[in-house]
């Protein structure tokens, strides 16, 4: 009996053992690719009109967005901050003032400013200061960030409309955009990528899907 206990203990250190080398291996991989590969936002085409959205951590926004009919491109990076070219580490840190955040090309064609402001409401809570769920900081903190007058305007009259959903006051910013840089190439299209084998993805980004019926 206790031969077979031993057996049963060296095998559950063997698979454990399996995994966090495979953990490693994931993460050199992923600082080897950022390290080799500068991301780049992807270019406007004609007739496409930009959007930049923050609602907590760009994973889980760029997910759904990523899955709206009319939505060219989807870009993780950071905006709203005092320092150029700021590190994920810094913005965690929250040492630059910048908000996790998405760049959403879309065809105005398919699908309108107000539409995606309509997703925006309904993919976070918008009434919770720098924090979505367990995401704490001021880099979770919820904004639009307009690109002309039409957008500052829709954005205005959308939150107003929105708060009428909501039992407590919307907390949302809304400023003009200011300068976005893109994150890390490993941190872009997070979700379609790593799927079911990120914990974060399986325990926050998939039930969020599966919630606004986004889930493929």
């Amino acid at each position: 009996m206790k031969h077979l206990h031993n057996i049963k203990a060296s095998i559950i250190i063997t698979i454990v053992a399996a995994i966090m080398l495979v953990s490693q291996q994931q993460i050199f991989s992923q600082r080897l690719m950022d390290q080799k590969i500068n991301t780049t936002l992807p270019a406007i085409p004609q007739g496409h009109d930009i959007a930049t959205l923050a609602a907590g951590c760009y994973w889980c926004v760029e997910a759904v967005y990523e899955r709206i009919s009319g939505v060219h491109s989807v870009t993780s990076g950071f905006t709203g901050g005092h320092v150029k070219n700021p590190t994920y580490e810094a913005v965690c840190a929250e040492t630059t003032g910048h908000t996790e955040a998405v760049r959403i090309v879309y065809d105005p064609k398919k699908i309108t400013y107000e539409n995606l402001l309509s997703w925006f409401w309904r993919l976070h809570d918008p009434t919770t200061l720098n924090r979505q769920g367990a995401d704490v900081g001021t880099q979770y903190r919820s904004g639009i960030y307009y690109h002309n007058d039409a957008q500052k305007k829709a954005a205005l009259a959308s939150r107003t409309e929105a708060q009428k959903n909501f039992p407590v006051p919307i907390v949302t910013e809304i400023f003009e955009v200011s300068a976005f840089y893109p994150a890390k190439v490993s941190h872009q299209d997070y979700y379609r990528i790593n799927g079911q084998k990120d914990g974060y993805c399986r325990m926050v980004v998939a039930p969020k899907l599966k919630k606004l019926k986004l889930e493929k």
